[in-house]
This record gives C-alpha cells, structure tokens and sequence, in this order.
C-alpha cells in the first residue's frame, strides 16, 4: 500500500535530558544528532520535514543544515505535545493529514520505517500507527524497561492491531513478545484529540502515554519490522551508530 497524501514528519527534540544532556547536539561524524535524523527523515521522501526545537541551538543547527524548525515550550510535557505545538504553527491551514512523529535519538533509522508506518493510515479506521519488532533477547522479556507492545500477528502478517502495551511479560504462554519502539504515525485528528485527554489510568500505572490512546477508543495499528533501530539514550549507545553511520560523514 503506498504512502497516504499530504504527509508530514516531525522530529521533537530538546536539549534537557537526565541520561544525556544536550543529546540532539551530540557530534556524530562531525554533525550533530539532529542533523542526521533529518536525514533520514528526508529520504523517506514522504512529505516535508519539520524539527520541533525546544532549544535555539537545536533550531540553529537544523537551519544550518538547510532544514526547517519551529521553536516550541521545551516544558511542554510530552514529544507528541511539542509535534502538536510546531504542527500548529507551521501548517494551521491543516494541509497535512498524516503526522510522523520520528524521535530524535535514532540518527540510523532506516528511512523505509517511516514509510512503512505512513501507509497503514490510507485505512479511514485507523488513528494511529506504530513499530514493533520481536523480542530476541531473554532478558529484555522481563525487564520493566523495555516496553511490549500486545499484538497478535497471524502467520505471515507485518501489521496488526495493538490490543496494549506494558512493562510487563505479557502476553502468557509460548510465542512471541515485541520490543515496541515509539515512532508514530498519528491521523492529525488523533492527535489533535490525543492531547487535549486527561491522562488514563493505565497511562498512569504503566507510565506509558499510548495507553491513553487506547483507554480513549483509538484504534493503534502495529507493523512488525525485522529489527528494532539503534537509539542513542545515553553516551554508550553512540559507537554502534558511529559505526553504522561511518559512510555518511
């Protein structure tokens, strides 16, 4: 299925971190992060990309790199808060009706992951959609860190509907369990709506914010891709995307 019209992605990116303070800055191959997930949001090559900068620094760089940024709350409590915010300002018009929210911590995303996450939204049913891969290492299955994505995929299928999301091993018995990396596709509707919802309960217990998606009635479409993307979350995550990122100094 092709890509749906009049997409947008949007990358949110501030400079306050706990783990890694000024990460979309970080020097990669003399860029910084940022740069790089523009990248490769570019050559997904399906629709405009915009960097939502919580920081002048951050904007700065994206300009000078010949992209677009619109400077938005860094206190705004969430990264699909600060997409909503720069979706406002830079198209209030409502031109674009797919919202690709592409962290700013995966400067080697394969571009296809966005588009695979695009297309799901052609179908009117579906608010959301988001990537999951499967779980291959044993401990990640039990570490509360790691956040899994319920889903059952039938034999063969690449999507399906999410049914929940937990830090917990779940679901029960033999079978898979997926890793769920949050990059997300929102219908702007959804995510005009999303933000304006109290935060759920299950939101609230599990610390997870696509629970109040699900808690609302939204219907999130799960595509399974083969591995799940290197993300820089702290100083030590960096060699393996220097590495994967070397041809591309």
């Amino acid at each position: 299925m092709s890509p749906p019209p009049r997409s947008l992605i949007v990358i949110p990116a501030r400079l306050a971190a706990t783990r890694y303070p000024n990460k979309p800055l970080a020097d990669i191959h003399g860029k910084p992060m940022i740069v790089h997930c523009l990248a490769r949001a570019l050559e997904a090559d399906i629709g405009p990309v915009l960097v939502a900068a919580g920081d002048v620094e951050i904007a700065d760089a994206v300009r000078e790199a010949g992209g677009q940024a619109v400077m938005t709350d860094p206190n705004l409590p969430s990264g699909s808060d600060r997409v909503w915010a720069a979706v406002q300002e830079f198209d209030p018009e409502g031109r674009f009706d797919v919202l690709v929210n592409m962290q700013g911590d995966l400067p080697a995303l394969d571009p296809q992951v966005l588009r695979a996450l695009a297309a799901p939204l052609a179908d009117p049913e579906i608010d959301i959609a988001t990537s999951v891969s499967v779980i291959d290492n044993q401990e990640d299955r039990h570490n509360p860190n790691v956040v899994k994505a319920i889903v059952g995929f039938r034999p063969g299928a690449r999507q399906a509907r999410a049914l929940a999301f937990t830090r917990a091993t779940a679901p029960w018995g033999p079978g898979d369990h997926y890793y769920h990396f949050g990059i997300y596709a929102f219908r702007r509707a959804a995510l005009a709506r999303f933000v304006t919802l109290p935060k759920g309960v299950l939101e609230a217990r599990e610390n997870l914010e696509q629970m109040r998606a699900l808690e609302d009635g939204m219907r999130i479409e799960a595509v399974l891709f083969d591995t799940a993307p290197l993300t820089v979350d702290a100083p030590e995550d960096l060699p393996p995307v220097l590495e994967a990122l070397a041809g591309q100094a």
